[in-house]
């Protein structure tokens, strides 16, 4: 008896150490970041030291002196005191839009109508005829002259090459005559439902197009190709690495782009994470998606389709968004509704009943009134669990409608950007009442809600320290206003930087995947060369991204950026 005894007591003893040797032996990892001061953006927004990743998960979080005990990795990474954060997510993109738009004559921050002509006759200069001009990112109210420009500017340095210019924000085209004449359109041409030919005294088109009447122009437009497109998407995809956007939302993309966006993600070292609203204007694309469901988690989680994208209306600065009461400067005009309430209805319906969700471009007060009266509608008829409807902008609210986000479950997703590039001209749109209810992210905090962070890149910058910035202060990158404009609005520093983490990954029914520094979540993360959370607000933009992580793989580094061995 007591020798069995003695042996079970040597078997247990046996075992005890093992276990001991095992709990205590290194663990292996595939990176180990230690020294650094790790913005978790857990649910009690913790700091830790170290963060261990292995197969492109993050496995361990803590201090430097507890992981460097457990882990054996190899490749070791001193942050030296660096801050690390989740990769950076833009709730609100065009993707291939941001790639063409490189591609494209780059107008954005020019000065006047005369210097885009001066730009357009130095890039046809030894063109042969007929060769098509495109460009993007004129805005008439960064411009002495803040009236919309006319074709016969872009004639006289273009005659006989097609001119085709975006505005800024997507929602309005000046074309020269060239366009005009091809397309058809002449003073006889009607606007069509939701758009706008804007024209001379005498009815004639000046060459500029709203809206949906952007449409009558299309069929003339060549396509880019695919080679084209696949070009965009890599230097796009390079550009968003280089900021720290390891996802982004792409908000509208049909069946042709998103076979794009498959062949891009294919090949395994894509450097981004897309979650995809299929265009709801284009019928094809979405009744084929209606037909085969949805698709998540492709290509190893770098591709996502699972949400529609509509529009109620236009924009602010072309005077597209629709409002309540007119504009304050262009009485009698209230902005344009781009989709019938109806039609509306019938998309979210079906949407809701397919298992997708909804994102609605809205801006004006108006249009967010309809957008939310709809998914009240939807919601009642045919209830399902956790929708996560979303108002893309949400960017001008009738107050009473404020509350009614948090009581309806729906998700504004908001560009902070948009505030500080608006607000120099948004009061003479709105007058100063209205403005009130304008990027009111504070108002709407306040009920209970969270906010989407993005930029609506290439409408604006992808950088994402300069929407964190904005929606800190609510100045612009020179600080001003002093004090901020409507300071009452602002963000406090951890919901900016949920915006654009994890809430912005509960956007996309991904906060289990994503959006914090957390064991088991995708080894997504960025190296900041400041901390952010410590330097003063104005010194934000002036970060860099020093090396950024998409599933354990260095996507983008500076040239010796931190310590590695």
């Amino acid at each position: 008896m007591r020798a069995r005894t003695a042996v079970a007591l040597l078997v247990l003893l046996a075992m005890g150490f093992l276990v001991y040797l095992v709990l205590n032996a290194p663990h292996m990892a595939d990176i180990l970041l230690y020294n650094g001061k790790v913005y978790t953006v857990d649910a009690d927004f913790s700091m830790a030291e170290a963060v261990a990743v292995r197969g492109g998960r993050i496995i361990a979080v803590g201090k430097t002196s507890d992981l460097l005990d457990r882990f054996e990795a190899q490749e070791s990474v001193d942050l030296q005191g660096k801050p690390l954060y989740p990769g950076f997510i833009d709730a609100h993109a065009h993707f291939l839009s941001l790639g063409l738009s490189l591609l494209m004559l780059d107008i954005v921050g020019t000065s006047s109508s005369e210097q885009v002509a001066s730009m357009v006759r130095d890039r046809v200069r030894g063109w042969k005829p007929g060769r098509w001009v495109r460009g993007r990112g004129w805005d008439q109210n960064d411009w002495s002259v803040k009236e919309f420009p006319t074709r016969e500017i872009l004639d006289a340095v273009a005659p006989d090459n097609p001119v085709y210019l975006w505005r800024i924000d997507g929602h309005a085209v000046w074309v020269n005559r060239t366009v005009l004449d091809l397309a058809g359109v002449t003073k006889e041409t009607r606007d069509p439902e939701g758009g706008r030919i804007v024209r001379d005294a005498r009815g004639n088109p000046t060459g500029i197009f709203i809206d949906n009447a952007i449409d009558l122009l299309i069929p003339v437009i060549p396509e880019y190709t695919t080679d084209e497109l696949l070009e965009a998407g890599k230097l796009a995809a390079q550009v968003c690495s280089k900021y720290g956007l390891t996802s982004l939302q792409d908000m509208g993309s049909n069946l042709r782009e998103i076979a794009v966006l498959k062949e891009l993600v294919a090949e395994g070292d894509f450097p981004v994470r897309l979650y995809v609203a299929v265009e709801g204007s284009d019928t094809a694309s979405w009744n084929y998606y209606l037909q085969h469901g949805r698709e998540i988690g492709l290509a190893g989680n770098k591709l996502t389709v699972r949400t529609l994208k509509l529009y109620a209306d236009g924009a602010l600065g072309s005077r597209g968004a629709a409002l309540i009461e007119p504009y304050s400067d262009d009485p009698g005009n209230r902005g344009l509704t781009r989709t019938s309430e109806a039609q509306l209805l019938r998309g979210c319906s079906d949407a809701l009943r397919n298992g997708f969700q909804v994102s609605i471009h809205a801006i004006g007060d108006r249009a967010n009134h309809i957008v939310l009266n709809v998914y009240e509608k939807v919601l009642k008829e045919g209830p399902r669990k956790d929708p996560r409807f979303r108002v893309e902008h949400a960017q001008v609210l009738d107050p009473a409608d404020i509350p009614r986000f948090h009581e309806l479950g729906v998700l504004p997703s908001m560009q902070p950007t948009h505030c500080t590039s608006d607000m120099y001209w948004a009061v003479d749109r709105l007058g100063k009442e209205r403005t009130k209810g304008a990027y009111a992210w504070r108002s709407l905090m306040d009920t209970g809600v969270i906010i989407l962070g993005g930029s609506d890149f290439p409408v604006e910058s992808p950088n994402p320290l300069w929407g964190i910035y904005a929606a800190v202060t609510r100045q612009d990158r020179s600080g001003w206003p002093d004090g901020g404009w409507y300071p009452a609005q602002r963000l406090t520093f951890e919901e900016a930087i949920r915006s654009f983490t994890s809430w912005a990954a509960y956007g996309a029914f991904e906060e289990k995947l994503k959006g914090s520094i957390e064991p088991g979540k995708l080894a997504d993360l960025v190296v900041l060369s400041k901390d952010i959370g410590a330097i003063p607000p104005k010194e934000i933009p002036n970060a860099e991204v020093l090396m950024t992580m998409l599933g354990g793989t260095w996507v983008y580094k500076q040239k010796e950026a931190v310590s590695q061995h």
